[in-house]
């Protein structure tokens, strides 16, 4: 899910021409302010009735992103544009905002805003702030270095369609400068084709994977005397990769990643080495330093390592802080705590938070995945569009529906109270996460599927929890991979994309092309 970020790489940029304030609309519908346009702003925008609210969204970025496939648009396996959706698109009727929201006014029901407007080659920000009815938090969290010196200034991230073309330039650059007829050293060139990879969760694992696949297809066909110096080196902190997974799941993807490849008339090498309990200690120019005191050259490095809360999402939860939202940060750790209807503690039932940037307190071990956070969207798009009221409790804690009064059909309005008093009417149902299962791509036509199929021994998601899963893996768990993510697509024009792609790439190769 995308970080809420702005991009102020234009060429001149002043300071803030104006501050507008936008006062409430004229229309009788409620206003739902959404912020965000990743997972869970996708699915919500999907669901909600826009026949019953006013629907802004307000994001930098005007477009979903389908993040599984960004580690395969790395390397070139599919286009950047195949895997992203204009987000007016996939709610024409909702009102999308290009811009950044910077602060949250709790009290008084408002949102400030930046945006950057461009005039030939002169920028200036133009401030505004938004009213809402209800906000719809939904802005991701962004890559976390913790504290690493280095990282900032020399690795490169995973999280945007922008990280993956730099990814893209890079690792054709490192190829290319080493295919240059210099005096260098065998020392040199390895240094310039060795990739280090920190993290071994499924955004890791599965660019080595993808990174595999472009070195042993293409890599052949353009870079062949370079092959022998191709280094991967995969560095996690934990005692083993991809934690999700059952412990033969992760042996068969550490075997995969570590294979030999064939070089025609050279032997053969095995590129991919997984270095396990190494604690990076700093990043420099040329060097990934570990706490243990070795050290690895490097010619270009990703960081995958985890993700941390956006500072937007902090100065929120300092704003709640006079709430029951200060008690839950023990659990919540930095994020909005929030009730099993997606509402943020102490917001009144006027603030809903879902996806990277939300703790259900209920279940605050739920993984920070794309598969939540939409199941998260689309539950609360379908909660709201049944007119619950969401700042009253009902019964042992549950979520009363609102009270309609059709006065063809109500002789008294004292009537139609007694009857909502005495509990008639549907009751709102807590959000429950439905796990599908998790897939991991891990190169050369074979990738890793994992779906529960009982529910096992514990609380589900918690820490002893011991679900039996269905285990599936080599060419049939890429078959399920490819056909999963082929469904989970966001339109019939992305599936078509993405399967010519496929087809492209099959037959003709990836794109080179440094853009």
């Amino acid at each position: 899910m995308q970080p809420f970020q702005f991009s102020t790489s234009c060429p001149h940029l002043s300071t803030p021409l104006s501050h507008t304030h936008y006062k409430s609309s004229q229309s009788p519908k409620e206003r739902l302010l959404v912020l965000g346009t990743g997972w869970g702003s996708a699915a919500f925008l999907k669901s909600i009735s826009t026949s019953k609210y006013d629907v802004t969204v307000v994001s930098p970025r005007n477009y979903f992103v389908f993040t599984p496939m960004l580690a395969g648009a790395s390397v070139g396996t599919v286009d950047f544009k195949s895997i992203i959706v204009p987000i007016r698109e996939i709610n024409p009727k909702a009102r999308y905002l290009e811009a950044a929201a910077t602060e949250i006014d709790v009290d008084n029901q408002t949102v400030n805003c930046v945006s950057i407007v461009c005039e030939g080659n002169s920028c200036e920000t133009e401030e505004f702030s938004l009213e809402y009815d209800r906000l719809i938090y939904t802005v991701g969290a962004q890559t976390t270095t913790f504290g690493t010196p280095g990282v900032e200034e020399y690795c490169n991230y995973l999280k945007q369609v922008g990280d993956a073309m730099q990814i893209k330039n890079a690792i054709v650059n490192c190829f290319e400068s080493a295919n240059l007829p210099l005096e260098m050293s065998e020392e040199e060139k390895e240094k310039e084709l060795t990739f280090v990879i920190v993290g071994a969760g499924p955004t890791g694992i599965e660019f080595a994977a993808e990174l595999l696949d472009f070195i042993e297809e293409d890599g052949m066909r353009f870079y062949k005397d370079s092959l022998k110096y191709v280094r991967i080196k995969i560095v996690e902190a934990a005692p083993s990769i991809l934690r999700p997974f059952e412990d033969g799941m992760k042996e068969e993807a550490i075997s995969r990643l570590t294979r030999k490849i064939e070089i025609e008339g050279m032997g053969t090498i095995q590129p991919c080495e997984i270095l396990l309990n190494k604690q990076v200690s700093e990043v420099t120019e040329n060097y990934v330093y570990f706490k243990d005191g070795d050290k690895v050259p490097y010619g270009m490095a990703l960081w995958a390592a985890g993700i941390g809360q956006l500072p937007i999402t902090a100065s929120l939860v300092e704003a709640l802080e006079g709430t029951e939202q200060k008690g839950t940060q023990e659990f919540a750790r930095g994020r909005l705590a929030v009730d099993p209807w997606l509402r943020v503690v102490g917001g009144e039932g006027k603030i809903f938070a879902l996806g990277d940037c939300s703790c259900l307190l209920q279940n605050p071990f739920l993984p920070a995945t794309a598969q939540v956070a939409a199941q998260q969207g689309e539950f609360l798009g379908k909660l709201l569009s049944k007119n619950y009221v969401t700042n009253a409790m009902g019964p042992e804690g549950t979520l009363q529906p609102v009270m309609t009064i059709d006065p063809e059909q109500s002789k008294t309005i004292s009537d139609s109270v007694a009857s909502f008093a005495m509990g008639e009417g549907e009751i709102a149902p807590p959000f429950q996460f439905l796990d599908l299962g998790i897939l991991a791509y891990t190169g050369s036509g074979s990738a890793l599927a994992q779906v529960q199929v009982a529910p096992g021994k514990g609380a589900p998601n918690s820490e002893d929890w011991t679900p039996v899963r269905l285990q599936i893996k080599g060419a049939l768990g890429f078959g399920l991979w490819r056909s999963i993510y082929l469904l989970k697509q966001t339109s019939v024009k992305n599936i078509v994309l993405v399967t010519l792609d496929w087809i492209k790439v099959k037959l003709f190769g990836r794109d080179i092309s440094i853009l």
